[in-house]
């Protein structure tokens, strides 16, 4: 297994931004891990020129479960792809929270990612409130059970575990509560995947900077992580990705 970091960029970034790319290639030119960052649609296609060649993938942070059509304002797994486009982020909580997005409709847009060639980062993760009640291993298993698509496959697919309360709030769950629901996906992957499952990457994400990820990588089954703000400035995802690829 090749351990990824992510970064997904989120709504920010103009061509301006890209000259942050060019800082992270050149200090980490040949990392041990994978290197992904997931722009905005507007910079997946110059976010590829830039990258082509190197040791970075680039992604997209969604894709609707058609292919084509009169959906206006939407960019198809397709044209990720013929962008430069290699993963697609699906699933995360911002989409299920603010764009009302189930289930069945991850799951809908993995199989779409797959269709065109696309790994698939699906995005699982409880509340506070939830937290809270103690029905977190409740909730994440639910979110794998009807996110993930049949034919699921440590090549087609990314499980990224983030917390709903700790995006972006500066606040982490405890290790051994990220060791436990790493270990839980595991679990519930293997049970239904078989031995596939111990190549699937899990990846933590929730406010991880460079002061928490060497302790977060040193956690059973973290695999990697899905990086929001850090991973906007070179040298602080550079920083991630060199803690991972120390882990």
């Amino acid at each position: 297994m090749r351990k990824l970091a992510a970064g997904n960029w989120k709504m920010n970034g103009v061509a301006a931004n890209l000259s942050e790319v060019g800082a992270l290639l050149a200090a980490h030119p040949a990392p041990a891990c994978e290197m992904l960052l997931c722009p905005p649609a507007t910079l997946v296609a110059r976010m590829a020129d830039v990258a082509r060649g190197t040791a970075l993938a680039v992604g997209g942070q969604d894709c609707p479960a058609k292919a084509s059509g009169a959906h206006t304002g939407d960019t198809a797994a397709a044209m990720l792809a013929e962008a430069g486009a290699s993963y697609v982020i699906v699933g995360h909580s911002e989409r299920r929270t603010d764009h009302g997005e189930t289930d069945a409709d991850v799951l809908a847009k993995a199989q779409a990612a797959w269709a065109a060639g696309l790994v698939a980062v699906v995005c699982v993760g409880e509340t506070e409130a939830e937290r809270d009640a103690g029905q977190t291993l409740d909730v994440i298993g639910r979110q794998l059970a009807g996110s993930l698509p049949e034919g699921a496959t440590a090549a087609n697919t990314v499980v990224a575990y983030e917390p709903v309360w700790a995006i972006g709030t500066g606040r982490t769950p405890t290790l051994a509560e990220i060791a436990e629901v790493h270990h839980f996906m595991r679990e519930r992957l293997t049970a239904r995947i078989g031995a596939e499952a111990a190549g699937v990457r899990l990846l933590y994400g929730g406010s991880v900077k460079p002061s928490n990820a060497n302790e977060i990588f040193a956690v059973p089954h973290v695999d990697g992580a899905l990086v929001g703000g850090a991973s906007l400035k070179a040298t602080d995802f550079g920083a991630i990705v060199a803690a991972l690829s120390a882990a």
